[in-house]
């Protein structure tokens, strides 16, 4: 079977360009979702990961798709590679006219380190722009920060009734776990 993976960031970001490339390249099945790259747990990445099987074939467009965290990327790829299955990603070489497997072996794995470095070192950069940016906001007064999903004043009844019913434990005296995913939230 042939697989596809998309990923984008964030939930007003289009996953259109990288959905017709897998097309293109002829996907069984696609599994696509809107989640940061930074989160670890990627609930569709998970599925197609245990649905992987000896021979089968997982494409991405770019390996930033997966991740951008080395030592993350290093867990997707051992996964893939103990399951008998291949990883494809679509802008890398895959150094096939080489006819010395060793070598290319050797050339792809140079490749593909190198390429993980540059993932990281540019989430890295993100996460610096972004700070910079906010704090340029506060100088001018226009950072608000992020929204306050429960409060009660929030807009959304369920969100209001779960800060309340929190609110009621914690005068109690009750312990309170709570475990939120934003990402879920919309």
């Amino acid at each position: 079977m042939k697989y596809g993976y998309a990923r984008v960031s964030s939930q007003d970001q289009n996953l259109a360009r990288q959905l017709q490339r897998l097309k293109e390249v002829g996907m069984d099945r696609i599994y696509e979702e809107k989640i940061s790259g930074a989160i670890n747990e990627r609930p569709e990445l998970m599925k197609v990961l245990k649905r992987l099987k000896p021979g089968d074939e997982l494409y991405v467009i770019e390996m930033e798709r997966l991740g951008r965290n080395n030592e993350y990327l290093t867990h997707i790829f051992m996964e893939v590679y103990l399951k008998g299955a291949k990883l494809v990603i679509l802008d890398l070489p895959t150094f096939d006219d080489i006819d010395d497997a060793n070598m290319r072996n050797f050339l792809r794995n140079i490749f593909i380190e190198t390429k993980k470095f540059q993932a990281e070192s540019e989430r890295k950069r993100i996460r610096i722009r972004q700070r910079q940016g906010i704090e340029l906001a506060k100088k001018r007064g226009v950072y608000k920060g992020r929204p306050i999903l429960f409060g009660p004043d929030v807009k959304n009844q369920a969100r209001r009734k779960t800060y309340f019913e929190i609110v009621e434990m914690l005068n109690a005296g009750q312990k309170v776990i709570l475990t939120i995913s934003i990402l879920s939230y919309t």
